[in-house]
């Protein structure tokens, strides 16, 4: 179950969870309102339950969601229940123990307690407070999001695990090799509070006239507040709201810069279909999203590591600002692509790590590098008062 039908990343989740769960499990999927995630269920002759009164605004209709799921429960009597999404998580878990639903299974995709707006985040955090003693199980998209969540009180060390998002890379698009003479920028995301887009759009303002275009790829209550940002600042030829999309990879196919501007995430699909079509990616540095974007982190490996014989774990560990354990991942993720090598041994008495990088770390460093000033070129120097 998840509250919407619509685009968005939580449906896209449930969407491809449906071959797999279809094929083990009498599966029905319930949500409200029309979208591609009821396409979807038709396509693996998953039954729809379309729900009338769950909506994403908080409202005393909630009440009659909470209804609405407790009878959809008791008729269907199901097993399992897989919540997603803020809303269907609390009225589902709430629903589903009065049903007496044996097993219920919350997928948190970012903390809406971590949201923005005055009012909801404190309503949700005492809400998902009083289900977490309901849950059997809640899967966190992300560790930050699980600890996020251990740390609140809405999720116990024991009843939570992280299964990260995944995309199929291989259903990427090639990259549009055109040479062209402004930098094409794709960010994609419902047109809401947490995306955070007039960030976006002030960012758009100080690129220099004409040398980029944004395409903006979703849909949302916020695209009149938009759509004026976007005429106060002169930018109508720059920035275009396109819309929502069926499929967003022919547009990631033919950008150069992915950009995500957003105010909270847990492990958001579309940063992870952008990676997928190898695009380099600006986005905010929030919950779970370093998880994902490694760039910075193993250029840095790489940059440092090349300017001696050998560099020491605790002085990478210092200068890239990392915990030991985040080091470590990378670490092993460039040895296993044979980019670095590592050395384990002693120093008296003293374990010691030292990290070398090898002649295809250097390599694929001078590509990394080639490729960011190929971006930096398509942009004339900027007017003025813009720093660089």
């Amino acid at each position: 179950m998840v509250t919407l039908a619509e685009v968005g990343g939580a449906q896209s989740y449930v969407r491809d969870l449906l071959p797999a769960a279809a094929e083990e499990f009498d599966v029905t999927v319930a949500a409200h309102g029309r979208g591609p995630l009821r396409t979807a269920c038709a396509e693996h002759g998953v039954p729809f339950v379309p729900l009338e009164h769950v909506r994403r605004e908080l409202s005393p209709r909630d009440l009659l969601g909470l209804a609405e799921l407790y009878r959809l429960f008791r008729r269907l009597r199901p097993d399992i229940v897989h919540l997603n999404s803020s809303k269907a998580g609390v009225l589902g878990r709430l629903a589903a123990a009065a049903a007496r639903v044996p097993i219920r299974v919350f997928t948190a995709h970012g903390r809406a307690f971590n949201g923005t707006s005055e009012r909801a985040p404190g309503l949700y955090l005492r809400a998902e407070r009083l289900v977490s003693p309901l849950t059997t199980m809640t899967v966190c998209v992300s560790e930050a999001d699980r600890r996020s969540g251990v740390e609140a009180g809405t999720c116990t060390d024991e009843r939570s695990k992280v299964i990260p998002n995944a995309v199929d890379v291989a259903a990427a698009l090639p990259r549009n090799g055109a040479v062209r003479s402004r930098v094409e920028i794709v960010s994609v995301g419902r047109l809401a509070e947490q995306k955070n887009f007039p960030a976006l759009i002030a960012a758009a303002a100080l690129l220099p006239p004409g040398r980029a275009h944004v395409c903006v790829l979703g849909d949302g209550p916020q695209r009149r507040l938009l759509e004026r940002l976007i005429a106060d600042a002169g930018l109508e030829e720059t920035v275009d709201l396109h819309g929502e999309v069926p499929d967003v990879r022919p547009f990631l196919a033919g950008a150069d810069l992915f950009v995500l501007s957003t105010h909270f995430e847990g492990m958001p699909i579309s940063l992870l279909e952008a990676m997928a079509a190898s695009l380099p990616i600006v986005a905010s540095d929030v919950n779970g999203l370093d998880e994902v974007v490694h760039q910075r982190v193993r250029l840095g490996i790489l940059a440092i590591t090349q300017e001696a014989t050998s560099v020491d774990f605790g002085f990478l560990q210092t200068t890239l600002e990392l915990t030991a354990g985040n080091l470590s991942h990378n670490l092993s993720v460039l040895e296993d692509a044979g980019l670095v090598s590592i050395q384990k041994g002693y120093e008296g008495r003293r374990p010691r790590t030292r990290v070398r990088i090898t002649p295809a770390g250097r390599q694929a460093l001078r590509t990394e590098i080639a490729h960011l000033k190929q971006l930096i070129a398509q942009v004339d120097t900027a007017p003025p008062g813009i720093a660089r």
